[in-house]
């Protein structure tokens, strides 16, 4: 009879009977996926190519009581598990080496009450996915910036995007969240229910349990609104760069505008003798009145000798979808991220000096601005700790093949370095690569002793720790 080897938590490996594996199987109302399955290989990749991991087993889960058996499996075991979203972290969490992958893909409904304003959103949805639905409503509620990015990941991580100016991060608008634990068991956390739970997972990532349904506050949102970009050479890079620093400070909430650095790609509205050379491009978002929203961007759209300027009026949807052509899965991703509360002139000809030495056409440096609503929520009033940074910036490293492996991470590492004296010390936790576990702490600042004290109440023996692991103390040798 057949044996399947699935990797435990030690190390080790359990030999799991064909009786037995197949007993789980019709145990479920989704699919479980071994490596010799049609599926597999298609079901164990995600966003980001530099990932290539081979899980012993794989739930494909439709519903929470197929969540309940695949951790009361791995429970019953002490199994390695990992928990796949969206699949778009750029750490791959989502996919572990050996032992049992959780694929939440399959549970994608999005339910909206038009009365309450509010979604419940299944974890395997994109934002794409939440985005259309809530929309045809002109509803909407923070979320990022590619629409490929899943909800859920999202969403424990933070989440910010161009509405958190004006409606705060994603979890600054979560309601509850219906969660198994490491016990197995479906409990909803919420400010009345488990009140502590409820704030761990506002920030404090997978740690803590496999959410299996989230519940949204939603606000009118367009569904069309004000967007687009304006694109300077980069010859004007620090005049640029001066100006926008100035211009942001006195937006108003409804009003974002995000910088991206790097080679111009081969789009229709930039003239093709610029594809291929370094651009400052200006992101614009406005989500009030169009004709406010011109007002104000009308400065901006004045100032230097812009390559192009396509703002105009966009449906929300369309916007959300907008970089979508630049983050396609399965290019190989390396990110380093750094929050700030100014941008000085020392970070800004940083930024300068190594957009001069770009090691991949695929390659760029965004700056996002935030602040507003983000910033009145304390610190410590959910997991996420960083609410008086106004700029949270990400090196998107990003290339084609394993060759050019060395060059672009020693440059992304490298600029990471030279920029960190200007910064805050604070990061983004979804930002984090997969060799970052020294900045965890960082991530959570004020807030992490806490979070090792909720982790030791829900996850005491460390189930969830294919993520940026909160060890609870008494498993501090566990990553």
């Amino acid at each position: 009879m057949a044996q399947f080897a699935i990797s435990k938590l030690d190390g080790s490996a359990v030999e799991l009977s064909e009786e037995e594996v197949s007993t789980f199987s019709n145990s479920l109302s989704g699919e479980l996926l071994t490596p010799t399955s049609l599926q597999y290989d298609q079901v164990r990749a995600i966003w980001n190519g530099m990932i290539d991991r081979h899980p012993g087993m794989i739930v494909r889960c439709n519903n929470a009581a197929d969540v309940v058996q695949a951790v009361t499996l791995a429970q019953k075991y002490k199994l390695w598990i990992s928990v796949r979203g969206g699949g778009h972290n750029i750490a791959g969490s989502a996919v572990c080496d050996g032992g049992l992958m959780i694929d939440l893909k399959p549970m994608h409904s999005v339910r909206i009450d038009t009365a309450k304003q509010t979604a419940h959103v299944e974890p395997g949805c994109t934002l794409s996915d939440f985005d259309k639905e809530a929309q045809a409503f002109g509803l909407a509620t923070p979320t990022g910036i590619n629409s490929t990015t899943g909800i859920a990941g999202l969403t424990l991580g933070g989440g910010f995007g161009w509405l958190s100016r004006k409606y705060g991060m994603t979890i600054d608008n979560l309601i509850s969240a219906d969660i198994v634990t490491a016990e197995a068991q479906l409990i909803k956390a919420s400010k009345e229910l488990n009140p502590d739970l409820f704030w761990a997972i506002r920030g404090g990532g997978g740690n803590f349990g496999i959410v299996t349904s989230f519940e949204f506050q939603l606000h009118p949102v367009g569904p069309e609104i004000l967007s687009g970009l304006i694109i300077h050479p980069f010859d004007d890079a620090k005049q640029v760069l001066q100006y926008y620093r100035e211009f942001v400070a006195g937006l108003p909430d409804e009003t974002a505008v995000w910088v991206v650095l790097r080679l111009a790609p081969p789009l229709p509205f930039i003239p093709a003798t610029w594809h291929g050379k370094a651009v400052v491009v200006l992101a614009a978002f406005h989500a009030g009145a169009i004709a406010e929203g011109e007002r104000i961007l009308q400065p901006l759209r004045s100032f230097g000798n812009p390559i192009a300027d396509v703002i105009g009026p966009h449906t929300y949807t369309i916007w959300q979808q907008a970089f979508d052509p630049l983050l396609t899965p399965g290019s190989r991703n390396y990110w380093k991220s750094h929050n700030f509360e100014i941008l000085s002139d020392k970070v800004l000809d940083t930024l300068i000096e190594y957009i001069h030495k770009l090691p991949s056409p695929h390659t760029e440096i965004f700056i996002g601005q935030v602040g507003g609503q983000m910033n009145r929520v304390g610190k410590e009033e959910t997991a996420y700790p960083h609410r008086t940074a106004n700029f949270i910036l990400n090196v998107h490293g990003r290339w084609e093949t394993p060759a050019e492996d060395e060059v672009c991470i020693t440059w992304c590492r490298d600029f990471f370095r030279e920029s960190a004296k200007y910064a805050t010390g604070g990061v983004y936790v979804n930002f984090l690569t997969e060799e970052e576990t020294e900045r965890i702490r960082a991530a959570y600042g004020p807030n992490f002793n806490r979070l090792v004290e909720v982790k030791k109440q829900y996850d005491l023996e460390n189930l969830f720790r294919s993520n940026q692991n909160i060890v609870p103390e008494n498993h501090a040798t566990s990553l």
